[in-house]
């Protein structure tokens, strides 16, 4: 999640911890603090951008490295705070460490909710976990936990009427998580049906909720050389239906990963990271890799140039990270606010690509056939 997220939540979780004993300012400002240490991996020196993208989100968001050094960031809050220090051990150290430890566990724990995915037990196994219920930004979960951060801040002692509203804004955000689960579940279950009602098969599914909400998702379905953008509104009708079918490799190229796996190049373990959910596609010569879970067609947010064809053959090159790239596509905004509303639009960005409804008992024999045979060796 954003870094105003992770703060305001750390600091509602200092607040809840150690509030009586430190006073609201000073418990949510430690708090927020501790929430901001697991992004500290972003200033590691990395001159490999591969290296960098794989490996956010794995030590400094590991639960046991956290459950490590709580004893250590612990034990220094207990002796340094006044409020903290004055108390019988034992009972300092279940404040300080335990303020500590859900500082850092539920910052991991909620970016696991994002799609992008969280080495939650580096280095006992490197997957990123990755629920994808959440937009990396969310407003609807942020607000209340920044409420009460800045009524932390405003109001120095704790009193009866903060922690009502602590109990409120905590039931809320994490409620509205519990949600995203739900609705995604369901938005995902929904894209299935969509898919089998048009005869389309798929190797590979998942949804991720559209920019700032949960009320709008994007089903992706990957199918060899081909992947499937859906996008379902929670309050839409659910005969009103868009798919759009884009590229996945460019000819040729779904062969030539397979002979990078084995040479262990770069643009396979991108490939690897992203589960599946990548395109690798070629433009004037370029070849460049996207993960698909991030952004919106044809604006990814991790777009790489691992390759570059010279006189015909495919030449691997260190991969660079293209920048630059819009966020958005022109008319995004507005299509993704009537998508929220339940009003299902065309998505002027994919015009060209929406597919015309069909029904399975449309669909011909060769049709079959070369579905299966699309995206082979």
């Amino acid at each position: 999640m954003d870094s105003v997220t992770q703060f305001a939540l750390g600091a509602t979780v200092g607040a809840a911890v150690l509030g009586r004993r430190l006073g609201l300012r000073k418990a949510a400002i430690t708090g927020g603090l501790l929430a901001t240490l697991p992004d500290l991996d972003v200033f590691w020196p990395e001159s490999d951008p591969v290296e960098r993208f794989v490996t956010h989100r794995s030590a400094t968001h590991s639960l046991l490295m956290h459950a490590l050094v709580t004893p250590v960031l612990g034990e220094g809050l207990r002796r340094t705070m006044s409020g903290l220090k004055e108390l019988p051990w034992r009972r300092g150290v279940t404040l300080a460490w335990g303020a500590v430890f859900l500082c850092l566990t539920t910052h991991a724990l909620l970016d696991a909710t994002t799609i992008y995915g969280t080495q939650l037990l580096w280095p006992l196994n490197r997957i990123p976990y990755a629920v994808g219920s959440m937009f990396i930004i969310d407003p609807v979960y942020t607000i209340p936990l920044l409420v009460m951060t800045v009524w932390a801040l405003i109001r120095k002692q704790y009193h009866a009427g903060y922690g009502r509203g602590l109990a409120a804004a905590l039931v809320v955000s994490t409620g509205y998580l519990v949600w995203s689960i739900f609705a995604q579940q369901m938005i995902e279950e929904r894209g299935r049906q969509v898919l089998e009602d048009a005869g389309l098969g798929h190797d590979q599914i998942i949804a991720t909720p559209t920019p700032f909400n949960t009320m709008f998702w994007r089903v992706i379905a990957v199918d060899h050389d081909r992947y499937y953008n859906i996008y379902l509104p929670v309050l839409g009708k659910k005969n009103e239906t868009h798919i759009y079918q884009q590229t996945r490799f460019s000819p040729g190229l779904n062969c030539w990963l397979n002979a990078a796996r084995e040479r262990g190049a770069s643009v396979a373990r991108l490939a690897d990271f992203s589960q599946g959910f990548f395109a690798l596609l070629e433009d004037n010569n370029d070849i460049t890799y996207a993960d698909l879970r991030m952004g919106m067609t044809p604006y990814f947010v991790f777009n790489y140039k691992v390759a570059e064809r010279q006189s015909g053959i495919i030449v691997e090159k260190p991969a660079v990270r293209i920048s630059g790239l819009p966020r958005a596509a022109e008319g995004d905004w507005l299509w993704l606010l009537a998508g929220a509303q339940g009003d299902m639009e065309t998505r002027p960005a994919e015009r060209a690509q929406r597919m015309v409804p069909r029904v399975k008992a449309e669909m011909t024999k060769a049709d079959g056939i070369n579905a299966k045979k699309d995206g082979r060796c």
